[in-house]
């Protein structure tokens, strides 16, 4: 049986939205001038006729201008009326086509004076959509820049100009973040297989070395593990939270001090929070774990503080201090950036951490639509601030750090 291709369904061409709003022009107009010719037709029915003039028994109507006076003659009075309202609905007619006839020429003009205007109104939008395809992903430091007064047009180039500050920045910390695991990701497979290659080469390698090597390697794929693990818990976070249950900060950081090694003082008060639970013990630990291990030499006076509540409009608090080394005051902010690894070349030279703690934290925080605050003690150490939004019927409860 012969198959006949299907009918392709019609393209549908796109309007202009210059030929659309001339259309609304010149219809607009025509509406408006329908109405005004009514409103005119009617006011002038609903006159009086002109004045008569009247001789004996009957009447004259008012000569026109540069005529003479008629001769007066006796008309009944029906008869008057009838010649009167005749001339009347003559020129009522008169002025009826008369209009129409100056509607018509006015709405062919209004077609060409509407798509004028709608050209000149329509020029900056051209000039953006121009603009906006000339930037790609290879050139989002581009802007549209669109001067003029401060009008809707000018106020919709402006946000495309703010959302496209926000991709570069999304972008490039993109890149930096590709950048950065596929370096942190080599450093361990590089590692394995250089501790490979140096144990084959040795023929009279003995059964302790081969043992020693996979120990190594082995230590390089949990480095890995975690590793991955990290990102995808960044990932993660970052895509959004995927369910909501209420957790109390207070038991989650009870559940995760720190063990020993280090001096704990907790104040912690219960802090209701309304989120994903896997997502806040994530980052309890995060910053639990950043506190230890950023923190002074066991025996050298080495203390952690921690502290959660609830502030006076109802958000939970998380507050965790520590001591240890002095970190300049501009570098704070930095911390929260994958693999940031800053407060001095002791922090880098021990490389105990994978650089994605407190990015983490980040993360986390704003998929709960929270914030971070970091801040740098004087004396050593960090101080770490986060606030989020508190649960429904949570409890209330003020205190500071211990």
């Amino acid at each position: 049986m012969r198959r006949f291709p299907a009918l392709s369904s019609p393209k549908v061409v796109p309007r202009s939205i210059r030929l659309r709003l001339t259309l609304l022009y010149s219809v607009l107009f025509v509406v408006a001038g329908a109405l005004l010719l009514g409103i005119t037709y009617f006011l002038a029915a609903s006159s009086r006729g002109g004045r008569t003039y009247t001789s004996g028994g009957g009447s004259l109507d008012a000569p026109a201008p540069g005529q003479e006076a008629p001769v007066a003659t006796t008309l009944d009075p029906p008869s008057v009326s009838a010649v009167a309202e005749a001339v009347r609905q003559d020129q009522l007619r008169d002025l009826v086509i008369e209009a129409g006839i100056a509607l018509a020429v006015m709405a062919v003009l209004s077609v060409a004076l509407g798509w004028l205007m709608a050209g000149r109104v329509l020029a900056p939008l051209r000039t953006m959509t121009t603009s906006a395809r000339r930037i790609s992903a290879d050139n989002l430091h581009e802007r549209l820049a669109v001067a003029g007064p401060e009008d809707e047009l000018k106020a919709m180039a402006d946000t495309f100009d703010d959302v496209l500050a926000r991709l570069e920045g999304a972008f490039e910390a993109q890149k930096r973040f590709v950048a950065n695991a596929s370096h942190e990701l080599r450093t361990p497979l590089t590692l394995q297989q250089a501790v490979v290659d140096v144990t084959l080469a040795d023929p009279d390698a003995t059964a302790d070395a081969l043992r020693a090597a996979l120990v190594r390697v082995r230590a390089a794929g949990r480095e890995q593990e975690r590793l991955i693990d990290a990102l995808l818990t960044l990932a993660r976070s970052q895509r959004g939270l995927e369910r909501r249950e209420s957790v109390d900060l207070a038991e989650v950081v009870r559940e995760r001090l720190p063990g020993e090694g280090v001096r704990v003082v907790a104040r912690l008060e219960p802090a209701a929070v309304h989120g994903d639970p896997q997502l806040i013990e994530r980052l309890v630990v995060n910053l639990t774990d950043n506190a230890v291990r950023h923190n002074l030499r066991e025996g050298e006076g080495s203390w952690v503080s921690v502290w959660t509540g609830v502030d006076a409009a109802g958000r939970a608090g998380l507050r965790i201090e520590n001591s240890g080394p002095v970190i300049p005051a501009d570098q704070a902010e930095g911390l929260f950036q994958p693999f940031r690894r800053l407060g001095g070349p002791e922090r880098v030279r021990r490389r105990d951490g994978l650089g994605l703690g407190l990015s983490i934290v980040a993360a986390v925080v704003a998929a709960h639509g929270g914030r971070v605050l970091a801040r740098t003690r004087a004396e050593g150490g960090l101080v770490v601030e986060v606030v989020l939004p508190g649960a429904p019927g949570g409890k209330d409860g003020t205190g500071g750090a211990g």
